[in-house]
C-alpha cells in the first residue's frame, strides 16, 4: 500500500463548534491529521480550512465523501501540489552568543528570514516558506540551542484563477 502526501482546502460556515466537527470526524475514523491549520476568508461568514494527511487513494475518497456529509462544509477540494502555493510560517528563539551571532546572522541572511527580537541573550527570528525550507532552518539553529520554537502549519491556495468558493 503506497501512502501518498495530501492537501486538502475546505470551506466551512464561519460557526462555532465547526472546526471540531471537521477534526472529530477523522479522528472518528481513525484518520490522522499531519497538520491543520483555519482562518476566515475574503468573506466573514465563511473560514478556509488547510488539511494535510498521508493515505493511498481510498483513505483520499473516503475522506472527501465524509467532508462532503458534513451540515456546514460548504466546499472540499484536492490541492495539486504542482499547482498550488503552500507556506508555512516558523517563530524561532535561539540563544544570542557573542561567540555564535554572526554565525546566526549569516544564516537569518541565506535563508532570508527576518530578526523580529532581539536581546543580549536571545534572537526571535520569522521565517516563512515551504516546510523543506523552515525544517532546513530549524537543523541548522539546533546547535546555536533554540530556546523555543512554534509553527503555524501549511496554508495553501492555488495558482492562477482556480478559486476555492462557495457553493
Amino acid at each position: 500500500m503506497t501512502s501518498n502526501k495530501y492537501v486538502i482546502g475546505v470551506i466551512v460556515s464561519n460557526v462555532s463548534g465547526v472546526l471540531s466537527r471537521v477534526s472529530g470526524m477523522f479522528t472518528r475514523r481513525g484518520f490522522n491529521i499531519d497538520c491543520l491549520t483555519v482562518g476566515e476568508t475574503e468573506s466573514s461568514g465563511y473560514s478556509r480550512i488547510t488539511v494535510s494527511f498521508r493515505g493511498d487513494e481510498d483513505i483520499k475518497l473516503r475522506i472527501l465523501r465524509q467532508l462532503e456529509k458534513l451540515h456546514d462544509v460548504k466546499e472540499v477540494e484536492v490541492l495539486d501540489p504542482n499547482e498550488t502555493v503552500i507556506r508555512e510560517l516558523l517563530l524561532i528563539k535561539v540563544k544570542n552568543t557573542p561567540s555564535t551571532r554572526q554565525d546566526i546572522m549569516t544564516a537569518v541572511e541565506i535563508f532570508r528570514t527576518k530578526i523580529v527580537d532581539y536581546s543580549t541573550t536571545a534572537l526571535i527570528c520569522e521565517l516563512t516558506g515551504e516546510t523543506s525550507k523552515i525544517d532546513a532552518f530549524i537543523e541548522l539553529m539546533k546547535p546555536y540551542g533554540i530556546m523555543e520554537m512554534c509553527r503555524t502549519g501549511i496554508v495553501a491556495i492555488e495558482r492562477g484563477e482556480n478559486c476555492l468558493k462557495t457553493k
